[in-house]
């Protein structure tokens, strides 16, 4: 018998309501197992993740500037904690500023990608990183490989 895979856990944060609704209408579209959690803030995100009776997700997509705690605060917190070694820490922003790629490299994000303004580009760069190999992906790493595109 073939043992089930958990459906895999992804978690969005992103204080932009239109962003959390396009990710979220993206990866239904995309009909893959999975359970998506979205947070409206960083601070939400945290006081979640800390939580000791909740299951770890997979992957959490984090947008860099929300107000309060901003995704690099997370990021951090996040990385200090062993906890959550195991979390792929994906940086999802508008921005493609290289200093924000450099700081959330250097704090230990696994992906930087630059949200797409088109939804069926949307839909592409999830399924690919949802379905990223990130054993191989993270082993790898360098800061030309840590920025996506498609």
């Amino acid at each position: 018998m073939i043992a089930h895979q958990d459906p895999m856990h992804i978690l969005l944060a992103d204080d932009d309501e239109d962003d959390r609704a396009f990710f979220s209408e993206a990866i239904t579209e995309l009909k893959m197992d999975n359970k998506l959690t979205l947070f409206k803030d960083g601070k939400g995100l945290m006081e979640y993740l800390v939580h000791p009776d909740i299951k770890l997700p997979h992957i959490l997509f984090l947008d860099l500037n929300m107000p309060g705690k901003t995704g690099i605060d997370c990021l951090k917190e996040i990385r200090a904690n062993t906890r959550f070694k195991d979390i792929s820490v994906a940086i999802y922003s508008t921005s493609s500023s290289e200093k924000d790629i450099e700081d959330t490299f250097i704090e230990g994000a696994n992906i930087y990608i630059k949200k797409p303004n088109d939804f069926s580009m949307l839909k592409k760069v999830i399924k690919e990183v949802i379905n990223m190999n990130w054993q191989f992906h993270t082993s790898g790493l360098n800061i030309e490989t840590f920025f996506f595109s498609i």
